[in-house]
This record gives structure tokens, C-alpha cells and sequence, in this order.
């Protein structure tokens, strides 16, 4: 229970603590300098669903009905709105908005492995080397976000995964600081809500309380650096009166109807959940439904083959899509949005005898929609089983490029590692995808 001399400074910072380990109050003031920074003038987001495990391309975004059957597998084929062009038969209302969507097929994945740390960063130096140097100190392009724009309203943190598992699905901040790490969003409701035994009335009426003693210590302090403390202190105190961060994550507030199409599983509620929480203001939101639960290897392992275990997620992956877009459409909120669905890699051409598509780092197939680009057209092309990229290669640093165009960070920003080293936001001379732009 909070004391009569706590101060509101201080109960912020410790009723608030653990958000990434910086108090509310710190990360307002990230939010004015991230803005400073990015020099954004529009409130621009992304939504990054990842499809933990590396999805299929030739059974879901890219398929060959030409080949031979152990390389076409046990799905046929639908065309979509886009003259001639086809995806999986079990992608219906995908293929009804194709002409909101972008399909790449020609993703080069060479440098990624079997971790989000390469294609979430979106960059090709960015890599699993198991030797306790993961990633290289690179950040993922969701903490770029975090320290060059910040969040779009105060009292929401610039970058949030909604995950099971962190530490399997989500790369976050590197060696660029703790403060840009992604805030948990399976946490973040409980460590916004008030403290056992406090109230609103109660804190309300203890304000005057604090008031005064603040009101003293300005007298003592009377700088510049405390006086803007102060500032954010005050704006995370109204925050907390508000409770803008705790509605964002009631889904009790949607209509049944809504929350209906968006599927009341993990990928369609955390889905409803990141469009609440762009509303609400965050910047970067990663969603992953389940850890590794597109790693397809076949029917001897946890998460099936292509038959037994892709089948049944289609139809998750596919409503989740068509209602994140047409939802956003009609709340005005798409051309703002950047939506993007991915994985770390494609999978082997050759079904395997146990039914399944193993590991495939030469190309993979990816969608995007939104952010107010280019849609309606497929990118690149894979050859005619499948195995590489045969015309347009994009790579990991063009993602990455486009991603920070639209959210208007200067391609050329850098940050300073723990050594005084300055490095590349954009690595390997990566370009926004001109078809896009």
C-alpha cells in the first residue's frame, strides 16, 4: 500500500516497474527524444505477424501445380482477385483481397537459421551463431522503431510483443539498450494497473499531498533536466488516470461480431489485440501465435507435416489476414499501417517421407499490405520447383529499408553500440522495394 509521503514520481516508478526496466515516467521521455530523432511527422505503425517455424511457401504463397507431385504436395490451387495469379486452395478469403496485398516470392533467406533474429531484424549480419554473440548486436527493426520514433500517443510503449515465448519468437534490442527492448504484452496489462490497495479516488486524493511536496523540491531543483523530469512524470501520472494502456488491452470492449472474425484462437485474438494497441498509439507490434508451429518437419513430430499439421493452420493464417486488412480499411487506420506475415524461412521443395517440407534458406514467399504502398502485385518468382529465386531477389536489408521509409526514419540513421562503434540502421546496402513505393 503506498505510503502518505510517497511522492506520484515515485509510486510511477515503482508501482510501473519492469516495463523493459524503465519506470512510465522514462518512457515518455524516450517517446519525445525518439520523435526528435525520427523528425516523423505522421503517426505511422507496423504489425508484424510472425509464422514461427518457417512456413511453406510452395503450400501456401507460391504454388507449382506443373510439378511433379512430391514437389506440388497434397493442396490444390485457387485464383485470387489478381489476374492469374494462384495461392492454396485453403486461402479463400486471402485470395478475395489480393488486390489490398502484396505477395513476394523471391525472399532471400540464406543468412537466416532457425530463429527470428535475421528476417526481424532485416539484416543479413544479423545471425544465430549459438557462441552467446546471437545476432551481432544488431536490433530488430521493431527496436528501431522504439529509439527513432517512439510510440505514437504517450503511455504506450513504441514496441510490444504479443508472443508465448520472447526469448524463441521476438529478436529485440541487441546491443543498442535495454530501453529499446519490446515490452511484453502478455505483462504489460497487469504492470499498468494500479497497485493492490490504490485507487483512482485514493490517488486522486493524495495528489494535492504530492503536489505539495513536488511544489518544494521544485523550488530545490530549479533546472532545466529536473524540470522535464518532472514534465513527464506529470503527463504519466494523467496517463495513469486515463487508463488509455489498460482499455487498449480489454477485448471485452469489441463486439462479439468482431472478435468472430478474427478468430478466438491465439493468432486472431492477439490480432484484435495489435490493432487495439496501434490504436492506442504503440508503433512496432509483433505477433506470433504459438512457437514453431509452422515447422512442418512431418507427421513424427509435434507440430505434423504438410497434410496433418499446415492444413489445419490455413485457415487460421487466412482469416486472421482478411480480418486484420478489411478491419483497419474500414477503421481509416490501413494506409497508416504496415502489415507484414512471415517467417524465418521457406521449406524443402521435396516432400520428405515423413510426410513433411524440412528447412529452406535459399528463398521464401512473404505478404504485405498497407502502410498507404503499392499492393495488388506479386514480386519476384521462384523457379519451377520451387528451389531459388529465379527473378527480383529481395533481401532482409530491403525489408528493413522499406519498413523504416514508411515509418520515416532516415535510412541512413546509426546507432552506437557499447564499444563507441557507430552502426548502420540499413546494412548491406539495402533499398525500399521500388514496385511498393
Amino acid at each position: 500500500m503506498l505510503r502518505v509521503g510517497t511522492s506520484r514520481r515515485g509510486f510511477l516508478q515503482t508501482g510501473l516497474a519492469g516495463l523493459a526496466g524503465i519506470s512510465l515516467p522514462a518512457l515518455l521521455q524516450q517517446q519525445a527524444l525518439a520523435s526528435a530523432a525520427g523528425k516523423a511527422k505522421s503517426k505511422t505503425n507496423v504489425i508484424l505477424f510472425w509464422l514461427s517455424g518457417g512456413p511453406s511457401h510452395l503450400d501456401m504463397w507460391d504454388p507449382k501445380p506443373d510439378a511433379p507431385q512430391e514437389i506440388r504436395g497434397p493442396f490444390g490451387h485457387i485464383p485470387t482477385k489478381l489476374p492469374g495469379v494462384h495461392i492454396c486452395e485453403h486461402l479463400p478469403l486471402t485470395a478475395r483481397i489480393m488486390d489490398k496485398l502484396t505477395l513476394i516470392r523471391s525472399v532471400d533467406c540464406s543468412a537466416s537459421d532457425h530463429t527470428p533474429i535475421t528476417m526481424q531484424a532485416g539484416n543479413p549480419l544479423a545471425r544465430r551463431t549459438d557462441d552467446g554473440k546471437d545476432g551481432d548486436g544488431y536490433p530488430s527493426m521493431g527496436a528501431v522503431a522504439a529509439k527513432f520514433r517512439g510510440p505514437n500517443a504517450p503511455g504506450i510503449p513504441g514496441f510490444i510483443a504479443l508472443a508465448d515465448s520472447l526469448k524463441a519468437d521476438i529478436w529485440g534490442a541487441g546491443q543498442m539498450g535495454r530501453s529499446y527492448e519490446p515490452i511484453n504484452g502478455k505483462e504489460l496489462a497487469g504492470r499498468l494497473a494500479m497497485v493492490e490497495g490504490l485507487s483512482i479516488e485514493r490517488l486522486g486524493s493524495r495528489r494535492a499531498l504530492s503536489d505539495q511536496l513536488d511544489q518544494w523540491k521544485r523550488k530545490l531543483a530549479a533546472n532545466a533536466e529536473i524540470a522535464a523530469a518532472d514534465q513527464y512524470t506529470q503527463q504519466a501520472f494523467d496517463v495513469l488516470m486515463s487508463g488509455r494502456a489498460q482499455r487498449a488491452f480489454n477485448l471485452d470492449d469489441e463486439k462479439a461480431t468482431v472478435r468472430d472474425a478474427y478468430g478466438r484462437d491465439s493468432l486472431g485474438e492477439k490480432a484484435l489485440l495489435a490493432r487495439r494497441l496501434i490504436e492506442a498509439g504503440s508503433t512496432f507490434v509483433t505477433v506470433s501465435g504459438a512457437w514453431g508451429y509452422f515447422d512442418h518437419h512431418g507427421d513424427n513430430v509435434q507440430w505434423g507435416g504438410i497434410e496433418k499439421g499446415l492444413r489445419p493452420l490455413l485457415p487460421v493464417v487466412d482469416r486472421t489476414l482478411y480480418a486484420i486488412v478489411t478491419d483497419l480499411e474500414a477503421r481509416g487506420l490501413l494506409d497508416s499501417t504496415l502489415i507484414l506475415m512471415m517467417g524465418e524461412f521457406g521449406r524443402s521443395p521435396i516432400i520428405n517421407k515423413d510426410a513433411g517440407r524440412d528447412h529452406w534458406q535459399r528463398v521464401m514467399s512473404m505478404v504485405m499490405a498497407g502502410g498507404g504502398l503499392r499492393h495488388g502485385q506479386v514480386i519476384g518468382s521462384t523457379d519451377r520447383k520451387g528451389y531459388d529465386i529465379e527473378s527480383r531477389r529481395v533481401g532482409p536489408s530491403d525489408l528493413a529499408a522499406t519498413v523504416f521509409h514508411h515509418l520515416g526514419i532516415d535510412q541512413n540513421a546509426q546507432w552506437i553500440d557499447p564499444q563507441g562503434r557507430p552502426r548502420p540502421v540499413v546494412t548491406e546496402g539495402g533499398r525500399p522495394i521500388d514496385e511498393l513505393l
